[in-house]
């Protein structure tokens, strides 16, 4: 009895090994290390700086306070909180010689930025939907997409991502880990986790993948399906002008589309332990980093009336540093 009391406790301490993780990111010299310091900060800026001016003239142009506006300001809003769970624990990192988050610092930001990922879906869904509307049920729109029903969607968009990823996060964090505890990624992604954990895990892993599968295409063939109704609508506009107007509007929403599911797709759906490393670390960057910086560039630059409100929010930034 002595000895499995022994035992017992050694196998339980094993558990309880792991008080942090170490995130190798991208290794490479101290001077490779910088360059990439350097870059992934201008490139944190450069999307900190897009997103809020899109934030700023959604909330200070009235013109813009239409549906769609609205839905796009929280969009680019999202995309901020989105960035900022990684970037700058990563750009901390290549400062850092031990390059170590904690336990518990690993969980939650795998919580929040998958959660906020989840809800750049639905906002994506919503998006898709509320062009649904207006452009197959123009006469309806303004009946159908009241305040009422667009502030729902907007509550609905921020909150299902944080209740749905709950469930994911809680399995995983309860698995042992027991040692090593080098996860070969710039953030604590479930895959690599999931292969650091002394437990049995192929259950949850079928679990997690058929919910991401659930997920990812459900919420992908909803969009493919709006934008579908929306095309074949716009081939039946008799003017010319209308057309390339409704396209051009579509147009940027479904770049934005593709850009964020074609990579999410690539990485999730995929079993992971198929892809290599190196693969899995440029898509998650790609994502993760580089979608949110493209978003504001493709709406900002196909978007006339977004222009006009980027110009306002400018002038008023100057006059107000010049007074």
């Amino acid at each position: 009895m002595a000895s499995e009391k022994r035992n017992f406790s050694v196998i339980e301490n094993m558990v309880n090994s792991v008080s942090h993780f170490i995130l190798l990111g991208f290794p490479s010299s101290w001077e490779i290390q910088m360059v990439y310091f350097v870059v992934f900060s201008v490139i944190y800026i450069l999307t900190l700086m897009g997103n809020s001016a899109i934030v700023c003239a959604v909330r200070w142009d009235r013109h813009l306070h239409t549906p769609m506006y609205i839905l796009l300001g929280n969009f680019s809003f999202l995309e901020i909180c989105y960035v900022t769970t990684t970037v700058p624990n990563m750009l901390a990192n290549f400062l850092s010689e031990t390059k170590t988050i904690t336990f518990i610092g690993c969980f939650v930001q795998f919580y929040f930025f998958f959660s906020f990922g989840c809800d750049e879906g639905f906002y994506l869904c919503i998006m898709a939907f509320d062009r649904y509307l207006a452009i197959c049920r123009p006469l309806h729109y303004p009946t159908i997409m009241t305040t009422h029903l667009c502030t729902g969607l907007v509550a609905f968009g921020w909150s299902c991502g944080f209740i749905i990823f709950l469930i994911p996060v809680a399995f995983i964090s309860q698995l042992s880990y027991c040692g090593p505890n080098i996860i070969d990624h710039f953030m604590c992604d479930p895959v690599p986790l999931m292969a650091l954990s002394c437990s049995k895990v192929q259950t949850i892993k079928i679990i997690y993948s058929t919910f991401n599968t659930i997920f990812m295409v459900g919420t992908f063939i909803f969009i493919l399906i709006s934008y579908a109704l929306v095309i074949f609508s716009v081939l039946r506009i008799p003017s010319t002008a209308g057309k390339r107007k409704a396209f051009s509007t579509c147009a940027s929403h479904l770049a934005v589309v593709i850009l964020f599911f074609g990579s999410v797709l690539t990485m999730y759906v995929r079993p992971g332990a198929e892809q290599p490393v190196d693969f899995q670390k440029i898509v998650t960057l790609f994502y993760s980093v580089i979608t949110p910086l493209c978003n504001p560039l493709i709406y900002s630059l196909r978007n006339k009336d977004m222009k006009v409100a980027l110009r306002k929010v400018l002038v008023t930034l100057r006059t107000s540093q010049k007074t």
